[in-house]
């Protein structure tokens, strides 16, 4: 008796042994991959992620994507402006049709979309900001961010004054956003009952175009410690004043502006003498690195896709790092490329070592944690370059 064969029937169902699985922006061909970053403006230092990620993605392609499939990504100005991010970002996931967003950058702008990617139901992974937020899967399931986040590492810095600084007299620099507002509120946590040795707290907006007049008050107010919670623009301003002015307290200042080429060279050198900051990543200008295969492994990429770029710039070395990440996300999807699969993945890592990032700090994901990198270790600057030093501090013993 003829008939159809038991392949072709379970073919015909749709359950056919690694049968392919897709959501808009994802193809036999291409994985479209939106992003958005502020090329312009006041925090255009960061321009060069986006530099990075580009060039990046270019070269992986020229290797053969991943499983098969060329990265489209597509990358927009938003200038750090909030109103800005929602409109390309709507134009990436209502016009482009992207599979998904990654490391979309800054705090407010992140903010101002989150709710809408959410709704939308678009991975919105990996973003380029630190604010605690980011690990919400249960209100927030479809966003995750990346570095260590920025309440824990406020926190760290706070025990960390109240242990070394002898009757520690605090001034706090904050920009006035939900960046500044959330390393401010894990630093005023660690403090407790100490919280009254802030003696002043001066804010600054994005679109100001110097801290000077903060500064002043901040040595006028007496303080004996800095902690200074400012994007690259103003963190240099910030160093550079306060030598110019002969305040020199104990400084601390926040990971995102920590890069050599970015902050401390244009601050100059001599002005950064032993300014405390966490890290995660290697930092290119720390000789301890220069044989690490990891190193050595981004210098030649660096040399042969972004010629003539300034590798004492580690922000190209947070670009790669994560976008490794993305990548190893993506080749654990396989052949399921849906947005669902997308966000399962990128929650299923266990003790992943990515490149450049600091010996003993790997990335752990769950269902129910959204935190991908929890440690750190302080670093001072020392000549040219930060100088690790203590153990690395995990999140939970912040």
């Amino acid at each position: 008796m003829g008939g159809i064969s038991t392949a072709a029937i379970i073919a015909s169902s749709g359950v056919a042994f690694g049968q392919k699985k897709y959501d808009e922006g994802a193809s036999d061909t291409e994985i479209k991959i939106g992003h958005t970053c502020p090329y312009s403006g006041p925090a255009s230092a960061y321009g060069v992620i986006g530099k990075a990620h580009q060039a990046f993605f270019k070269a992986l392609n020229e290797t053969g994507g991943i499983n098969g499939r060329k990265i489209n990504f597509i990358t927009y100005d938003d200038g750090y402006s909030p109103p800005k991010t929602v409109e390309m970002v709507r134009k990436l996931v209502e016009e482009d049709r992207v599979l998904l967003l990654f490391q979309n950058l800054g705090t407010p702008c992140n903010t101002a979309i989150h709710k809408y990617v959410n709704q939308k139901k678009v991975p919105h992974l990996y973003i380029s900001t630190g604010a605690s937020k980011w690990g919400d899967p249960q209100h927030f399931p479809w966003t995750m961010g990346f570095q260590p986040d920025y309440n824990t590492e406020g926190q760290i810095y706070a025990k960390h004054i109240l242990a070394n600084v002898k009757e520690a007299k605090i001034g706090v620099l904050m920009q006035n956003d939900d960046f500044g507002k959330d390393y401010v509120d894990g630093f005023k946590k660690s403090l407790g009952k100490e919280a009254n040795r802030v003696v002043k707290h001066v804010t600054y907006e994005i679109t100001d175009p110097t801290v000077d007049s903060q500064i002043i008050q901040l040595k006028d107010s007496g303080a004996n410690v800095f902690f200074n919670v400012s994007t690259p623009k103003f963190a240099a301003q910030s160093i550079r004043k306060s030598a110019d002015i002969g305040w020199k307290p104990a400084h601390y200042m926040t990971n995102v502006s920590a890069s050599v080429a970015a902050v401390m060279k244009p601050a100059g050198f001599e002005n950064g003498q032993g300014i405390i900051t966490a890290a995660y990543l290697k930092d290119p200008t720390d000789k301890q690195w220069d044989e690490a295969s990891d190193m050595k492994a981004w210098r030649a990429w660096m040399a042969k896709n972004m010629p003539g770029e300034n590798t004492s710039d580690g922000n190209y070395v947070f670009a790669h790092a994560v976008a490794t990440m993305m990548v190893e996300t993506l080749k654990k999807c396989g052949d399921n490329l849906t947005r669902e699969n997308v966000m399962k993945q990128a929650a299923s890592f266990h003790s992943l070592q990515l490149p450049l990032v600091l010996p003993g700090i790997t990335v752990n994901t769950s269902p129910t944690d959204f935190y991908p990198l929890q440690a750190v270790q302080l670093s001072r600057f020392k000549g040219e370059s930060w100088d690790l030093f203590g153990e690395v501090m995990h999140a939970e013993s912040a």
